[in-house]
């Protein structure tokens, strides 16, 4: 658990000041008479990563948190299963995008997740894989109108056309 805590907030310590670098592209302060600069919202959360990432090395280096003082494994081989199964069918998902569209992966996923490994009954399963879908294009297509992918025309576009024509 030490070594794996250590690693963990040198890694996100890093990816922080890699964000913070690339929010700096854009704006970062006040615009006088518009608002906060479009790299505002990036750069002050990825700050605050910082220093929550400094602060999880102080305490590891002074051993005052319970994890910088524990010697126990960090991941058992059947965790290491598990994760490699949700990465696995996340990598599979995010390919699926492109070939049969968001609102055509994201159910598969969510099947293979919620019945396979999380042994939920069928209706629950259902459930979510109808539910997550439908609201994500409402809030994405719909709300703030930000299309995403769908796929093979024929396929998928079809299916949203109504809905279109209520909200659009």
């Amino acid at each position: 658990m030490r070594k794996a805590e250590l690693a963990m907030a040198v890694v996100m310590g890093i990816f922080s000041l890699y964000l913070m670098w690339k929010s700096a592209e854009l704006p970062i302060g006040w615009i006088q008479g518009e608002g906060p600069g479009g790299g505002a919202w990036p750069f002050w959360l990825a700050a605050i990563m910082l220093i929550s990432c400094i602060t999880i090395i102080i305490k590891w280096v002074r051993r005052t948190s319970p994890l910088s003082r524990s010697d126990e494994i960090y991941m058992d081989r059947g965790t290491m299963v598990a994760v490699g199964l949700v990465a696995g069918s996340l990598i599979v998902t995010v390919a699926l995008f492109y070939v049969i569209g968001v609102y055509g992966a994201l159910p598969l996923f969510l099947i293979f997740y919620v019945r396979y490994l999380g042994r939920h009954t069928w209706p629950v399963t259902a459930a979510m894989a109808t539910i997550a879908p439908v609201a994500t294009f409402f809030f994405f297509d719909i709300a703030l109108k930000i299309t995403l992918p769908k796929g093979l025309p024929i396929v998928e576009e079809t299916i949203f056309y109504p809905l279109y024509k209520m909200f659009l």
